[in-house]
């Protein structure tokens, strides 16, 4: 069992424990020997690790994806934390306890799929229920659906976590339906439920969270309306105007095209679930950042890029004395940048004035204003 976690390292002190190696990468320094640039994770979050002596030993003993114990130090290094190892084990997997490795949702999966199958059957529209009921009676199809993430990295990016965000849309769902007049509440319950399903093949996540080759080629807006294809083949008497709608809402759910949707929505429901699925998405993007921030005594975040913006820890803001918040064990670790090999500071190049472009206006005014000093 592990004793010491990611969001547990503290800088400059020794520490020895186990790891999931989520990126590795064999690098060259400046006299041509290799070093390692690893991501240690478990549970509560990822580090970059550097390894920099006795690599060649230990390089290709281990991949990624591989549990591994290591010795190092964690250090302060611009404004974040990184690891340096000394020593390096793979593990084997009888050494390990996977729920230390992956975050995972604070509810119960079948608790979670229990309130789903409470959602599904409250719906008055037959053949919405019919096509769930359909989709959920594949064993495989449940038992992924309970343990999917809802994303890689951005939001509920934890096992468990696409159904956490589905409940959640399903919630928003019947507030918003009772306070729009005309909203379809259960082609709205179906959109939340189905709209990332494709997801259970878009992502990898027995090990560290990764895209499939399916999920690379198709993604989960067109895995998803394929899924839901072969199960409306079940459902014969389904109506295709129905469907017609339903395939809408799945693949317009993104809302812009540049945002990876097909289509933009163009009737009231599948405009209002975009933005409820974009809420609900953005909330949780948005604590995951403040509570994973690097740096928990500022005030500010640093720049995210999934949301293109800083964000203000309002807690800190109002009350700086509070101390530092420790990391959530239920969330997914934000990406940390790229980790690079130390560099000295380069000497600045000496600047020069940049020649101006010679176009023939330009060389007919100089001429003129020659000729008006020379004359005057």
């Amino acid at each position: 069992m592990k004793s010491i976690f990611v969001n547990g390292l503290v800088p400059n002190e020794p520490v020895t424990s186990l790891f999931l190696v989520t990126n590795k990468e064999i690098r060259q320094k400046k006299t041509g020997e290799p070093y390692l640039s690893l991501l240690l994770a478990d549970r509560t979050g990822e580090i970059e690790a550097k390894m920099w002596d006795n690599v060649a030993e230990v390089m290709n003993t281990f991949d990624r994806d591989d549990f591994v114990k290591v010795k190092g130090l964690a250090q302060p290094y611009q404004n974040r934390t990184q690891f340096t190892v000394h020593k390096l084990r793979r593990l084997e997997e009888h050494e390990i306890a996977t729920t230390d490795y992956f975050p995972c949702s604070k509810r119960d999966p079948e608790e979670m799929f229990a309130e789903l199958r409470t959602i599904i059957d409250s719906l008055s529209n037959p053949h919405l229920q019919a096509l769930l009921n359909a989709i959920f009676a594949d064993d495989r199809t449940a038992r992924l659906f309970k343990r999917a993430p809802a994303a890689k990295t951005i939001h509920h990016a934890y096992l468990g976590g696409l159904l956490e965000h589905v409940l959640s849309l399903c919630a928003l769902c019947r507030m918003m339906a009772a306070h729009y007049p005309g909203v379809d509440l259960d082609l709205l319950l179906t959109a939340a439920i189905l709209h990332d399903i494709g997801k259970i093949e878009e992502l990898n996540y027995e090990r560290s969270f990764s895209y499939s080759t399916p999920g690379q080629l198709l993604g989960h807006i067109v895995m998803g309306v394929q899924l839901i294809g072969e199960n409306l083949r079940k459902v014969p008497d389904f109506p295709p105007k129905l469907r017609l709608l339903l395939e809408h809402m799945i693949i317009s759910h993104h809302g812009e095209l540049e945002f990876g949707s097909p289509k933009v929505p163009v009737f009231l429901e599948a405009l209002l679930f975009h933005h409820l699925d974009n809420l609900d998405s953005k909330m949780e993007a948005m604590r995951v950042c403040v509570e994973r921030d690097k740096n928990p005594e500022a005030e500010f975040t640093g720049w995210i890029s999934a949301l293109e913006r800083v964000v203000l820890k309002k807690e800190r803001y109002l009350n700086p004395s509070l101390p530092a918040v420790p990391v959530a064990e239920n969330l997914a670790a934000v990406p940390a940048e790229t980790p690079q090999e130390p560099q000295p500071r380069p000497t600045p190049p000496a600047v020069y004035p940049r020649p101006a472009a010679s176009t023939l206006f330009g060389d007919k005014l100089k001429a003129v204003l020659s000729e008006s000093t020379k004359n005057g």
